[in-house]
């Protein structure tokens, strides 16, 4: 699909366009695709998103197609290759995080929690539709993903502050912060 209203943000690439018309805002529920944004929420950290999208197909490659078991596998020496892989973001912290949080994630299916259902219960299992009519009305935080950075935290997971656990809610569709204006806004498709 290509928007021929979309958010101001996403006319700086074609990588961003496409996030924007395809992929931004879609509502994620599964563990495996809301692991990857956590990831790559993470990863973006001081970072503009266009280098992450740019290194995406690396970011699955190194993580195994976020196969959470198989990360969780994964030994120090498989670590140590994926910090020195420069198709990825070699930041140790960051890349360290993928395997801690994983396992988090699998301890958490133990229990028979879902990382899914963690995430969602803090929007109410429905996404959180505004109306911004403007780029500098949207925020990098609210109070939910306060609340859900406190929660991971707590969980033991990494790289999962406040703002990156809101860029994982606009992501995953948790939150529909596409422009009043852009037609892709309040069309979270399942």
């Amino acid at each position: 699909m290509r928007c021929a209203m979309r958010c101001p943000w996403a006319e700086h690439s074609d990588i961003e366009r496409d996030w924007h018309d395809n992929e931004w805002g879609r509502i994620v529920r599964d563990d495996r695709g809301l692991f990857e944004l956590l990831t790559l929420k993470g990863a973006q950290a001081g970072l503009a998103w266009r280098t992450v999208l740019n290194k995406r197909d690396a970011y699955r490659s190194v993580f195994h197609d976020y196969d959470i078991a198989r990360i969780a596998a994964m030994d120090d020496d498989e670590m140590a290759r994926a910090m020195a892989d420069r198709s990825i973001i070699r930041h140790r912290l960051k890349v360290m995080s993928v395997r801690t949080n994983a396992r988090i994630v699998q301890a958490m299916a133990v229990r028979g929690e879902s990382l899914g259902e963690v995430l969602w219960a803090h929007t109410g299992g429905e996404p959180i539709v505004n109306a911004h009519a403007h780029p500098r009305e949207l925020p990098m935080r609210t109070a939910v993903s306060d609340r859900m950075a406190l929660d991971l935290r707590r969980r033991g997971f990494r790289y999962a502050g406040t703002a990156i656990c809101y860029g994982l809610m606009q992501s995953a569709g948790m939150v529909d912060d596409h422009l009043a204006s852009c037609e892709r806004h309040g069309q979270g498709l399942r």
